[in-house]
Parts: structure tokens; C-alpha cells; sequence
């Protein structure tokens, strides 16, 4: 949240001081780590003292104001959350609203789920939806409204807007999360106000909202079967919905059409990228939609084989990878979620395929040729493997060449390290990904980073918040050898990361459990996978409470800069070949990777005393 005041006390700052958005963006810098955006800026200017007068004009001065509010667990915010009494029970009120500068809006053929706006390029949510899922989402994530989640209520309020111009955006149902008043309904709004809060103190709700504990997050994982069947797990907030939206507007317009649709959606670590694809999955499953996931991830693949169709033999079917339709017929499915794009390959082929498959044809043209709707999701950032070449601009590229019709669906929100999109530009300037350079570190009260002194410390932390309840992972930069072949003999699985006298395995290798350590793909998500270190491939894509990085000596700090040691890295993808400066970016991504798996906290630890030291200068 950037501040909090009641009406009548902003109201009167607001006419006073006149610099309501200065404060706000003084508060955003420091919280963010940037500056926010000029359009934001010029909507705290001319939206809240529309609905800080209208407040006032209701009678509603001591109702209290929370000006960008931070739904927990997700960068997402909420423009403002009234909170109050509620005129009747006289329990705590909450009203969520989405202030829109828009003077006109429509729907996009014939959706109106998705709105086009003139001041911007690409269509967005309609904001009867938006206010809808942010409600959704703060009453399951906020235990102050668990009781009693009828208290909070949602409205979007177009003040600049004659109903006229946006009154196709109505065909969206209304209801008590999700409703719109425009210019012409002023009257209407005070009133709906009105009915929703008292003109008493709000200040206690407020309170309550705001020291209540946040739920613990919905891992991707642990409700992936119901995903599937059911769908109600998770809330899409904004542009996860409308990508949602997006992928189901091309399936109704390739059916229509008889046209390939290529949808991307884009976006970096924790964005939503595989909860679109499970929600995507899921409602085209029930509605008897040919549809199949994609990954170039065997962990990922398997571990959705394993939890998604644990009951249902057949879902498991519905999980494939990139390289498993070198024989598909053309549009032999309706729809290719293909998630993790960013790990498609230059072709599908491998020592194991057949002479007469191996035709050097793209890998990614065998996917868009394999289904009417192929969707492609993912994060550019995270190429960690040589020959990974998953873009935006390469699938373009090949839709323009089949002239099919492409479109681009860009997620800015993210909801992994506690939603903190400060700790993940803090991540990627630390790496030199992004940005000018590693800087200190400022907590921002949405996600905990620390550093210790030994990998001791490290597992003690992290096994400290295991018996709280906690999950907790371990994971290392590829330095170390991995045992790949465990013999009978062998009674512990071999220590295959030391350092000093401190040692532990590597995560297994292959696809069986043996003793007492879950198969490769399982280890982010078994709990037994605590026993051993994971790698980039067996955390790459998942998420869990608390992440432990070692940093080995592949990438060290040397006096000002990062320097990238290869001969140090194990690496089997890494071949004399390699050229350096791909093995730069690689490294570097994979530490992105690691760091940014953690949703309540990371721990850092590197093995060099001199890169020890860097991380304690920039970690409080």
C-alpha cells in the first residue's frame, strides 16, 4: 500500500497541498525500487480526488482510503480499498474500487471480456471482470475476511465516461464483486456508497485488513488435479485473465473462421505463465475441446503426469513434450498449450530419432502446424541450456511465414517471491541481467532475502523453517559432478556437492525413487527432495516457501564485475563448442532461475569468500 488517510483528511490535502501524486510517487520509488509509469501518475492526479470528493459529497469523510493497495502474494495492486462500517450490521465493509480515465470502451469482437480502448494498443480486462478477480482474490488470501467474505464488495468507477460510450461493456454480468458506474451515474454511485458504508470511523477495519495474516500461497502443484477438473483454484488477476481470455477468443475464432490462431503469452518468473496454461487446459478439457500440454521440461511434464492425473489415467495423456509431434498430421488437435516456451529447441530430432524424421525442420513450425490454436507461454530470461531458443520474435517469425495470425499477450505482474517485483529487478541487476548493476538491497516487507556465512547455516535455516511447516528447498549452481549411476551396493546416495566439510547429493538422477530420495522430476515437490541439492533443471519452473542458493565458483565477484569461470562449471549441456559469451548468459540465467523460486524468502551462501563478502555488503 502507497498510503492511507480517510476521505476527508486526503480530500483536504488533496485541496490544500495539491500534491497527492508527488507523495505517491515518492512512496512507489522507494517500495518499487522505480519510478512509476506517467499514465499512473496522471491517473492518481485526476482519478482519486474524483472519488475522494464524491466520498465527501456522501457523507463518508471518516471512511478510510487505501490508495494502491497490494492484493498479497502478487506484485498486483488495487487502486484504492475503501474500508468502513457497514451501514445495517455494523461489522467491517470493505469496498474494492478500479478507477478508470476512460471516456469510451467497447468490446472486441463481440467479447466483452476484452475492451478496446483508444489510448491503448492492445485490448485489456473489462473492469467489471478486474474489480471481480481482485475481490476473488483478496477474500482468499486475507484471513481477516475469512469469516466473512461478504464484506467486501467491488465497483469500477468511470468518472469520465457517458454510458453511451461504454455501455457494451455491460454485457458482462454485474454482481456485488464486480459492478460499473460511469459520469451519468454519479447519484447511483453515492448511494451504492452509501449502502456499503456508514459515515462512521473506518479506521479499526482498516486495521483489521492490514495486520490480518496472509494464506499461504496455492502452490502450483499441490492443486493441480483439481485444476484440471475443476478450475476454481485459481483466481486470474488482469492480464492473466485476459491472456485466458485471449486463448479462448482464438479457439472460438479458428472454430468460426476455419484460420490458425498463434497466441504468446509472455511474461517472467511467478507471472502466471503455467496457471493460465492449467486454467486453459482445464475449461477446454470439460468442454470436450481436443487440447494437450507441452513442455520442453521432463520434471515438469512428469510431475504433472503424476499429480494432475493421479486419479484419472487419461489426464495423464493430456502432458507431452515439444519434440512428441515430428508426426502429427496437420491441426490434428484444436489446441497446443505449450508451456515454458523458452526452452523450444532448433528441431525436434535427437540421436534416438529415425533417419527418415530427421528433416531439420523447426521445432517450433512443428508445433504451429500440429494444432489449430497453438499457444506458446514464456520467459526469455530463463534460456539456461545451449540450444534453447524459445522468442517472441522466432514465432512471430514462422507464423508470418505459414501467414497465419499471431497475437501477443504480455504479463507485467508476477507472484512468485511474495509478489515482490523489487526483489526480481533486484535480482536481475545483482546479475548484470538488467539495469545498472547490483545495488543494495531494500526490504520491502513482501519477501525476506538473507546471506549466510556457511552451507551449514544454510541447511540448519532451512531446515528450521521445515519444522515450522514451511517447505524448503536446496538448490546449486551446476559445479559439482553428479553421480548419475547408483549401484546396489551403494547403501546413501554418493555426496556429490562438497564443500569443505560440509556435503550433500545431488537430487537423483532418472525416474525411480531410491533410497529414500524422490525420482529427479519429483525432487521440487516431494518432500523427501529436501535431502538433496537441486539443480536449475529440477527447479526451473516450480516454487516453493523457502529457497537456499549456493552460488559456486562459475560466477564470482572480482573486485568490481562478475566473472564468469566456465572451466568451473559441470555442466554436460556445456560443450568446447559452446561459445563464451553464451556460457555468460547462461550462467547468469540460471542464478535468475535459482533466485527467484523462493515465494516467502531466499537464503544466499556462495562458496567464494570474496563474493561472501559482495552479497553481506548488499544484504542488510
Amino acid at each position: 500500500m502507497l498510503f492511507r488517510e480517510s476521505a476527508a483528511s486526503l480530500a483536504d490535502r488533496t485541496r490544500l497541498e495539491g500534491r497527492l501524486a508527488e507523495l505517491l510517487s515518492e512512496n512507489f520509488l522507494h517500495r518499487h525500487g522505480h519510478k512509476p509509469h506517467a499514465a499512473e501518475v496522471r491517473s492518481w492526479e485526476r482519478s482519486i480526488p474524483a472519488l475522494t470528493h464524491a466520498l465527501v459529497e456522501a457523507g463518508l469523510g471518516e471512511v478510510e482510503m487505501l490508495l494502491e493497495y497490494g492484493l498479497p502474494l502478487t506484485s498486483k495492486r488495487a487502486d484504492v480499498i475503501l474500508a468502513g462500517v457497514h451501514p445495517v450490521s455494523g461489522e467491517p465493509s470493505y469496498v474494492v474500487v478500479e478507477l478508470k480515465q476512460w471516456t469510451e470502451a467497447q468490446p472486441v469482437d463481440d467479447d466483452p471480456l476484452r475492451c478496446s480502448v483508444p489510448s491503448y494498443r492492445e485490448p485489456v480486462l473489462n473492469p467489471i471482470e478486474q474489480v471481480r478477480g481482485y475481490c476473488d482474490y483478496l477474500v482468499s488470501f486475507n484471513g481477516a475476511l475469512e469469516q466473512n467474505p461478504d464484506s467486501v464488495t467491488g465497483v469500477a468507477f468511470l468518472h469520465n465516461a457517458a454510458e453511451v460510450r461504454v455501455a457494451g461493456l455491460r454485457e458482462v454480468e454485474e454482481d456485488h464483486r464486480g459492478r460499473m458506474y460511469t459520469a451519468d451515474q454519479r447519484g447511483a454511485f453515492l448511494d451504492y456508497l452509501r449502502s456499503r458504508l456508514a459515515a462512521k470511523p473506518g479506521a479499526a477495519a482498516a486495521d483489521d485488513l492490514l495486520q490480518a495474516r496472509v494464506r499461504p500461497s496455492r502452490q502450483l502443484m499441490a492443486v493441480a488435479a483439481d485444476e484440471v477438473r475443476d478450475r476454481e483454484q485459481f483466481v486470474l488477476l488482469d492480464e492473466q485473465r485476459l491472456a485466458y481470455e485471449t486463448v479462448m477468443a482464438a479457439v472460438r475464432k479458428a472454430h468460426r473462421s476455419n484460420r490458425k490462431q498463434v497466441v504468446v503469452v509472455t511474461g517472467g518468473p511467478g507471472s502466471g505463465k503455467s496457471v493460465i496454461a492449467l486454467s486453459v487446459l482445464g475449461d477446454l478439457y470439460r468442454r470436450g475441446v481436443s487440447a494437450l500440454h507441452a513442455t520442453g521440461s521432463q520434471s515438469f511434464t512428469k510431475t504433472m503426469r503424476k499429480v494432475a492425473g493421479a486419479r484419472k489415467p487419461e489426464v495423464q495423456r493430456l502432458f507431452r513434450y515439444f519434440n512428441s509431434f515430428m508426426e502429427a498430421e496437420p491441426n490434428d488437435i484444436d489446441v497446443l498449450v505449450c508451456d515454458e516456451a523458452h526452452r523450444l529447441r532448433k528441431t525436434s530430432a535427437n540421436r534416438y530419432t529415425k533417419a527418415a524424421l530427421r528433416t531439420g525442420r523447426p521445432q517450433v513450425a512443428e508445433l504451429i502446424d500440429a494444432a489449430r490454436v497453438p499457444v506458446f507461454l514464456l520467459d526469455q530470461h530463463q534460456v539456461v541450456r545451449p540450444g534453447e531458443m524459445g522468442t517472441v520474435e522466432q514465432i512471430r517469425r514462422v507464423a508470418a511465414e505459414q501467414e497465419v495470425d499471431f497475437t501477443l499477450v504480455e504479463l507485467d505482474s508476477q507472484f512468485r517471491c511474495g509478489g515482490s517485483d523489487a526483489y526480481v529487478l533486484w535480482v536481475t541487476g545483482l546479475l548484470g541481467l538488467e539495469g545498472e548493476g547490483p545495488v543494495v538491497w531494500e526490504p520491502d516487507g513482501k519477501v525476506q532475502l538473507l546471506t549466510v556465512d556457511s552451507p551449514q547455516e544454510l541447511e540448519d535455516f532451512l531446515g528450521d523453517k521445515r519444522a515450522q511447516g514451511y517447505g524448503a528447498r536446496l538448490s546449486a549452481g551446476y559445479c559439482w559432478k553428479w553421480t548419475t549411476k547408483i549401484t546396489p551396493a551403494m547403501t546413501a546416495l554418493p555426496a556429490d556437492v562438497v564443500i569443505g566439510d560440509w556435503s550433500k547429493p545431488w537430487n537423483l538422477y532418472g525416474d525411480r525413487s531410491l533410497l529414500g530420495a524422490p525420482p529427479a522430476p519429483l525432487w521440487a515437490t516431494d518432500p523427501a527432495g529436501f535431502g538433496q541439492v537441486g539443480c536449475v533443471y529440477t527447479a526451473q519452473g516450480f516454487e516453493y516457501d523457502w529457497s537456499g542458493v549456493i552460488m559456486g565458483p562459475d560466477l564470482v565477484w572480482r573486485t568490481d564485475r562478475w566473472v564468469v569461470d566456465r572451466t568451473a562449471s559441470k555442466d554436460p549441456s556445456f560443450t568446447k563448442a559452446t561459445p563464451d559469451e553464451d556460457i555468460d548468459r547462461l550462467i547468469r540465467n540460471t542464478y535468475k532461475v535459482l533466485l527467484t523460486r523462493g515465494m516467502i524468502g531466499t537464503v544466499v551462501y556462495s562458496t567464494d569468500p570474496e563474493t561472501r563478502e559482495k552479497l553481506r555488503s548488499l544484504i542488510p
